[in-house]
């Protein structure tokens, strides 16, 4: 009897034991592979968070005196169009599994144009930020501002890639289970910077 290890199952492609069928893996290669990045990307945003909350622990005054105050009713808008990015994807999944490849194409675009006008409104707001006096170099406040929330939005522009090369998957194959399967690891990753945005947020702005 061949013994086959238990990652390989989970992440390997078919497998053909003796004379039986070949046996789909549990956890496809692909979303495999997303989860452990997501896992690694958790790590890295909780040294920033960490970080952020030791310097700010060891200040007397935050953010410090001459700083613009933050946005944060701008921002609780565009946190909005986020969310409602998030749920553009579950409802486009959710329609493929229903063999409707259309509606499913249709909010797969919507929540590409809402992630977008997102990094357009945060850009927006970069801009007047550094108007008013906010950089990188004018205090820690700025400076570990734009480190904590620039990481966030390459991660979006990364998603917003990802989400838009999915696009071709729906021009390329017809089989919408095949679709969504190929889809999973690109949402899920969409997941992802949408999820941890809030916590971002009240963080940055609010706390």
């Amino acid at each position: 009897m061949k013994i086959v290890p238990l990652h390989y199952l989970l992440v390997a492609g078919e497998l053909e034991v003796g004379n039986r069928p070949r046996r789909r893996p549990i956890v496809p290669s692909a979303v495999f592979g997303m989860v452990v990045f997501i896992i690694t990307e958790v790590m890295f945003f909780s040294s920033l968070i960490s970080a952020y909350l030791i310097i700010r622990a060891g200040l007397d005054e935050w953010p410090p005196w001459g700083q613009p105050r933050l946005p944060i009713e701008a921002t609780a808008f565009n946190t909005f169009l986020l969310i409602l990015s998030a749920f553009a994807v579950y409802k486009s999944r959710n329609l493929l599994q229903q063999q409707k490849q259309t509606q499913a194409y249709r909010f797969h675009l919507g929540a590409i144009t809402l992630g977008a006008f997102f990094l357009l409104l945060q850009g927006y707001e970069w801009i007047q930020l550094l108007q008013y006096g906010m950089t990188l170099s004018s205090s820690i406040y700025g400076a570990m501002f734009y480190l904590i929330i620039g990481a966030h939005g390459v991660h979006v522009l990364a998603a917003l890639l990802a989400m838009g090369y999915g696009i071709s998957l729906f021009h390329r194959t017809q089989h919408q289970g095949r679709i969504s399967e190929s889809l999973l690891p690109i949402h899920i990753l969409w997941y992802f910077v949408v999820g941890i945005w809030p916590l971002l947020y009240a963080l940055v702005y609010l706390v």
